[in-house]
This record gives structure tokens, sequence and C-alpha cells, in this order.
């Protein structure tokens, strides 16, 4: 069962700053990003997907906010397709509050954390109460690790370190680092190996295929595909170029002999009930 955890929700340019919107360009370097949404161009390159993880995103510092109550919205006009994930930016006042109205009001079933776009540590005690209510109430958080094009957003939030200490005082979290923390994957890598409850997903990788390449050989060397889920990022990429992406990475070896990856494990990745190891009833 095809299961896309990693989707946004948002309507552009609506909910971003206009220096978000330039510096945007830089997203993929090679290529212009049309980040409108629309739910049909989703589904006409998701074929196989049974279901898909949505989310908007805040980030005061980065000028990116989407209210929750718009992502419902939208899920709730594909409930059979669609699960929402609220977003927090801890750093505005009232994110205590926007987490409750997500849970408990508009019955999202996790929670999206922004920490670099944002400007803040994930394992700052301040917000200790974000990991607290998740545990309470079985909500998966999944953050967004690694690079960026945005300027003002530092670096040094987003390192899996953070959420190792994270995972080390609040075991029972399930935690997913979004876009396998590249440039950071081997920190990645050795975080999720150490953390029964911590795993990251491979969204928005595949355009990048020697770096993803390493990437996967690094998730096959340390013994860890079990712990690696499907995502794609839309509106970045899809679900039909981010399969066909990482089925064609063994290619590009051809002549050489550099290691391949296991095509199976790949597939059974794929295949992966991603909902029920994170405790999501569909």
């Amino acid at each position: 069962m095809l299961i896309d955890i990693h989707s946004h929700y948002w309507e552009y340019p609506k909910h971003f700053s206009d220096d978000f919107k330039r510096q945007a360009a830089r997203a993929r370097g090679d290529m212009e990003v049309d980040l409108t949404v629309r739910w049909d161009d989703y589904w006409a390159t998701a074929e196989g997907c049974a279901k898909t993880i949505v989310f908007g995103g805040k980030a005061k510092l980065s000028g990116l906010w989407v209210p929750d109550r718009e992502v419902a919205a939208y899920v709730a006009a594909q409930p059979d397709r669609l699960i929402g994930f609220l977003s927090l930016d801890p750093t505005q006042p009232g994110w205590q509050d926007e987490m409750i109205e997500g849970h408990q009001d508009l019955k999202m079933k996790g929670i999206k954390l922004l920490s670099m776009y944002a400007g803040f540590f994930p394992n700052d005690r301040r917000f200790d109460y974000i990991w607290e209510y998740a545990i309470r109430h079985g909500l998966p958080v999944l953050l967004h690790t690694g690079t960026t094009f945005v300027a003002q957003a530092p670096l040094e939030c987003t390192l899996p370190r953070l959420l190792d200490d994270v995972a080390a005082r609040f075991p029972d979290v399930k935690i997913i680092m979004a876009h396998l923390s590249h440039p950071y994957e081997g920190e990645c890598v050795v975080t999720i190996r150490k953390h029964p409850n911590v795993y990251a997903d491979c969204s928005a990788l595949h355009y990048r295929p020697y770096q993803l390449y390493h990437s996967l050989m690094l998730i096959q060397e340390y013994g860890v595909w079990d712990k690696l889920l499907f995502g794609t990022d839309y509106p970045f990429t899809t679900v039909t170029a981010s399969l066909a992406g990482m089925r064609g990475l063994n290619g590009m070896l051809e002549g050489t002999r550099l290691p391949r990856l296991n095509m199976e494990k790949m597939e059974r990745m794929f295949e992966r009930d991603s909902l029920a190891l994170l405790g999501i009833s569909s």
C-alpha cells in the first residue's frame, strides 16, 4: 500500500511573504518550480497512492503561514485520500492553543514543525510541551531537516543531532526527519538506527540522483531500510516522478563496480504501511 507521508497544502502566493517568493526561485536551481497546489494535478501523478499526509506550514521568520483550518478544509474535500497534520511555530504567541485546536477541533492526526524556517531548536526545553502533548495523544511529529533556500533560516536549527536529544528524553514520540536531512544524511541515518521510534522520509531527493544514491547506500549499509518512509514533498515533485527517479538509480552505475541498491528492499519501502508504523488510524 503506497503512502505519501509528505505533501503540502497552501495557496500560492497568498500564504507567503514577498521575500519568501523571491528566494523560492533557488529551490531547485535548474528549474522554476510551480508552487501552486491543485488536487487534480497531484492525483493525476499519484497512481497507486492509497493515502497522503498533507500539512501547511508556519514559520514567521521565513515568511510562510498557512492556517490549519484551511488545510483541514482541503483534507475534508478528499477525506478518503488525505490525512491532515497541524503546523506550529512555537516562537509565536498562542502556539499551544493552535496545537490543541488543530488536534481536538480540526481532528488532525500529527504535527509538522519547520524549526529551521521558524528559527528555533526542536530540543529547546521551553518547547517540551510539544513532545509531551504528542506522547499523550499519540501524534507523530514530522520535521523539516536539512538544507533550505531561505537565507535567514539557520542551519544549526535543523541538525539531526537535535532530535537525538529529543528522542532520548521522549522515547515514545514517533518522529520523522524529512528529506533524509540532506546534506546531513550520515547524521540522520545513525540517529534513526539508534532510536526505535525515529524515522526518515525520502521526499524531494530524486532530482539529485547521485546524492540520493549515496544517501540510500548509507541506509543500506547501516541496515535501516525499515526506518525509511516514502514521501514526495508535493508540489516540489510528484509520486510518479519520485518512484521513477528512485527506481532508476542503479541505472547510472552501469559500467562501474559501485555497489547496487537493493531494489527488493526499496520496493518494500514503497509498499510500507507507514500509517500503521506511525500509529495513525485512517
